[in-house]
Order: structure tokens, then sequence, then C-alpha cells
């Protein structure tokens, strides 16, 4: 694990629940006063890396660019889901670590970005429908979730992908939420990769220009 992914655990609730994660705040270590004003982009896993060492978390996306070496101009969360669950029961201790992080570091209010691949790509629309007030756009990407959602996304910017040759999740899942988000005026985009399988995740974090959409993005704007 690079030295600058903090490798850390919240405490959820008093019945024994806590959530490892990684935190990494670019240019300087957490907690400075430099931290302060910067986006966060919250990333959540797929189920491979479900567990209680977050050093697993650095096998795909932002958190493995970072341990990588690679920079991201974002405060990037990366909490870990218990192996015997799924991120739709851990929503809620999610968003209290969330809600913590951007406190204690001064996190801007109006740049939170959610992501997620996967099973995360399924936590990424649950947490963008049970709190949609709290993010400025979410990037969910080969995640199943329910198109009834979409009335409580509104019109939250979206930016989703899905592999069309994908047979662990098909593409037809993306392709009802994102047709129920239209249908009530939320103008998501969807990036479909022709003759690609699950691993969707590889070439949209590599690509620079999803950062910049996000970071175009603002609360309310």
């Amino acid at each position: 694990m690079a030295a600058d992914l903090q490798t850390r655990s919240f405490k959820v609730d008093d019945t024994g629940n806590e959530l490892p994660y990684v935190l990494s705040v670019p240019g300087t270590p957490p907690g400075t006063a430099a931290a302060r004003g910067l986006p966060l982009l919250l990333f959540l896993h797929g189920a491979s890396e479900r567990g209680d060492d977050p050093r697993d978390l650095a096998a795909h996306g932002p958190v493995k660019q970072l341990a990588e070496g690679g920079e991201l101009p974002f405060v990037v969360l990366a909490p870990q889901c218990p192996a015997y669950s799924t991120w739709a029961v851990e929503v809620p201790g999610v968003y209290a670590l969330l809600e913590e992080i951007v406190e204690e570091y001064g996190i801007d209010q109006d740049r939170v970005y959610v992501t997620g691949l996967s099973m995360g790509g399924a936590g990424s629309w649950a947490i963008a429908a049970r709190y949609p007030q709290r993010f400025a756009a979410a990037v969910p990407i080969c995640g199943s979730w329910l198109p009834e959602a979409a009335e409580r996304i509104g019109t939250l910017p979206v930016w989703t992908f899905h592999g069309e040759d994908d047979e662990n999740i098909p593409v037809r899942h993306t392709e009802k939420i994102v047709e129920a988000l239209h249908h009530n005026g939320n103008q998501a985009r969807f990036t479909r990769y022709p003759g690609v399988g699950h691993d969707s995740w590889t070439r949209t974090y590599d690509n620079p220009e999803v950062y910049d959409w996000l970071l175009a993005q603002r609360r309310g704007g």
C-alpha cells in the first residue's frame, strides 16, 4: 500500500459492526489544513474485495491507481464491505463514515461524488437513491439496481458504464435504470462498451474524461 494511502477502521455501532477503509488526500498527509476545500470521491469496491483487510482494495479502481503511484484530484474514501454483507446492507454505515470524513477534513460540501464497480456499482446506485441530496454526481459501473430508484435519484448527474458482453451482470440491468432515469427527466449518460465483458471498470477509471466530468459537477448545479 502506498505511503499516502491511510488504512483505518470506522465504528458503525456498539454491536461490533465496523468498516475498514482507505483514505487518501492528494499532495498532503490526511488531516492537514491543505485538505480543506477539496472534493471527495467515495469508491465502492466489488464483491471479491470484501473482508477485513483494506489492502485488498488496491486490486481495482481509484485505490489501485493511487497504490501504483498515480494521482487523483480528490480526497479518495474507500470503505471495505464485510465478507458476510453487501453494499446495499451497509449503505447507512457508509453514509455515516462519509459524513465524518467530510466534516473532519473540511471537504467541499458541494463536490462529493460516488462511484463503484460491480457490487460497488449497485452500491453507488443504492446510496445515490438513499441520500441523493448528499452527492454532486454518481458514476456506477456495471452495477444492477432497481429502476424504481430513478424517482429518488431525481436529477442527480449520472454517468454509467457497462460492457455489452457482460455475463455476470447483463447490460440490460443498466439499460433499465437509465431508461427510468430518462423517463423521470434525468439526463443520465450511458456508455456501452461493445465486445467488453464484466471488466468495464479498468478502461473507465483509466479515462481522464471521467474525472474531468465529475469535477465539473457541483451539488445543486
